[in-house]
């Protein structure tokens, strides 16, 4: 199986493709880098480009991408979510499917542990894969880290759904809830008598 694991971003963006058959082999990796002068549509077009340059060279199972989460910068959450969104749109036209994890899930995966730094993860990369050196730029092993943690995450049949409430997910769930949705709806239950109690009619403050 080949897995091609993304590290999205429109002024760089890292890539990684992973063979396994028994054991975990880097095929590939490096990082697209766009110029601050470049207009955004452009950086876009190059990372839409390299994709399909990618998929076609290499033919992947399965493609891994970050996954959006919350991000006190907001000019680097937005960046991320633009070249994620062309990197959907690219696995979409070749029907590949895709797997998302947050950057914390990965680096548990790879390093036991979601806070390791980016030289743990690389390290521990270096031994999973074979590699005579670390794998660098920081881009870069991320996206090798992502297609390592699909590698490992991946299940015969299984579907990774997200709860029908995260509009961003790859794959939302269609029906049913999660346990945060029915702890949310419970709480919202328990509270609609308490309101209605404490709130009276003014013909009732009247009195």
């Amino acid at each position: 199986m080949i897995v091609l694991g993304i590290d999205p971003g429109t002024a760089a963006l890292g890539y990684g493709v992973i063979s396994r058959n028994g054991g975990l082999r880097a095929v590939d990796y490096g990082v697209l880098s766009t110029g601050a002068d470049l207009p955004l549509p452009e950086r876009l077009l190059a990372v839409h480009t390299l994709m399909t340059d990618l998929i076609e060279l290499h033919a992947p199972s399965l493609i891994g991408v970050e996954r959006l989460f919350f991000s006190r910068n907001a000019q680097t959450a937005f960046a991320v979510g633009q070249a994620r969104g062309v990197v959907l749109l690219a696995a979409a036209q070749h029907g590949v499917p895709v797997r998302e994890a947050t950057p914390n899930e990965v680096k548990n995966a790879i390093s036991g542990y979601g806070s390791a730094d980016k030289e743990q993860v690389q390290r521990m990369l270096q031994v999973l894969l074979g590699l005579k050196v670390r794998p660098t730029p920081d881009d870069a092993a991320d996206a090798l880290a992502m297609a390592v943690w699909v590698c490992h995450r991946e299940r015969a049949g299984e579907q990774l759904n997200s709860g029908r409430l995260d509009r961003a997910a790859v794959a939302p769930l269609e029906g049913g809830e999660t346990r945060y949705e029915k702890a949310v709806r419970e709480a919202l239950r328990r509270e609609a008598p308490a309101r209605s109690t404490s709130v009276r009619s003014p013909s009732a403050r009247a009195k």
